[in-house]
């Protein structure tokens, strides 16, 4: 077992010391890391064997947990490493085997100035209450800008922020709010029962980790409607998509009620991916669709598909389109042209906009 624990910290300390997202221990193979997006093997490592990635989890893994891991195929969870290094971590079977995907939390909350992100996103977190989504693929950066936001309200306001998440994330060092967090299936057994008890909890901010089912979708916008400040993410692409993706949760005959609930809540959707640089390293791309009285009415009459055209004309209001960030970034010699149209929404359109 000494061996095992010596193997697990090897390999996480060699996850932090390259700037390693993700650490994937699967048998068969060395253990692999993603940087920047690519994966590399360990090659001067062992081959997993079926023994050691079991021997890995009974280290890393609480009882309660294993016996859920046996249950249910899959779980997660969160694992601090020497108290420098903070990893959440998720455990489950592929062919009778374990495999293991460590994904890196740094400790350090960094602003959005520091991520690359518009620094219009902090106007959001001077709302007295509302819906504000950030969405995108898994692995883009979504909490980490929802943390810088989140920290931001933290450093300057006095309010009651209250956390649901699975596993938490990153962990916040209280200073003019207070902040609880809560971990669904060790705090509380699920996101919609954390999300009615905030009611009682005299929450002014709330933060979930992910809008995933019709229950909590519904608990959300109506935290939103009494008073709350509600920050979410959806694994989505764009804005009308998500608002679709919202609306079709619910069944065919309360979907109007719930357009105008939205249309009504709704603040913004941001949608973010990291792109490869240049040089070294990601860099975040946003598209940023702000609630205004056009959105509004298009949501209320199911025309989200038009959103995209207020988008593109609402620059002045803090609106981007993801083709023109993406040019943004190419302008300023940080992604090339080849990469970020790779991500462009209209290819045609993104050559337009730098001239090629």
């Amino acid at each position: 077992m000494l061996r095992i624990e010596q193997k697990i910290k090897n390999l996480l300390r060699i996850a932090a010391q390259r700037g390693a997202s993700d650490l994937h221990l699967v048998v068969g193979r060395y253990p692999t890391y993603r940087i920047d997006g690519k994966l590399y093997p360990l090659n001067q490592d062992e081959i997993l064997t079926a023994a050691v990635t079991r021997e890995i989890c009974d280290v890393i893994i609480v009882e309660e947990k294993k016996k859920q891991l046996e249950k249910e195929g899959q779980i997660d969870f969160s694992y601090n490493f020497e108290d420098k290094v903070r990893f959440r971590v998720n455990a489950f079977f592929q062919q009778g085997y374990l495999s293991v995907a460590f994904r890196l939390i740094s400790r350090e909350i960094r602003n959005l100035e520091e991520l690359g992100v518009p620094e219009i996103l902090y106007n959001f977190t001077k709302a007295s209450q509302g819906l504000f989504l950030m969405v995108g693929p898994v692995g883009h950066g979504k909490s980490t800008t929802l943390a810088a936001m989140i920290n931001e309200i933290n450093h300057n306001q006095e309010k009651h922020i209250l956390t649901i998440e699975d596993p938490i994330e990153y962990v916040y060092e209280q200073d003019r709010s207070i902040i609880n967090q809560r971990e669904v299936y060790q705090d509380t057994d699920s996101f919609q029962t954390a999300l009615k008890a905030i009611f009682r909890e005299d929450a002014n901010v709330v933060l979930i980790g992910e809008l995933r089912d019709l229950d909590t979708i519904s608990a959300a916008m109506t935290a939103a409607e009494t008073g709350h400040l509600i920050f979410g993410t959806l694994h989505t692409n764009d804005a009308p998509q998500t608002i679709d993706r919202i609306v079709d949760v619910f069944p065919a005959h309360q979907q109007n009620q719930v357009r105008s609930q939205l249309a009504s809540v709704l603040l913004a959707v941001v949608s973010q991916r990291l792109i490869p640089r240049v040089d070294k390293g990601r860099v975040p791309a946003i598209e940023i669709m702000i609630k205004n009285h056009a959105v509004e009415n298009l949501i209320r009459e199911n025309k989200s598909y038009q959103i995209g055209n207020v988008i593109e004309t609402g620059s002045q209001e803090g609106m981007i389109t993801m083709d023109n960030s993406l040019a943004d970034l190419v302008r300023r010699g940080l992604v090339s042209f080849d990469v970020a149209a790779s991500y462009a929404r209209d290819s045609k359109n993104f050559e337009t906009l730098l001239n090629y």
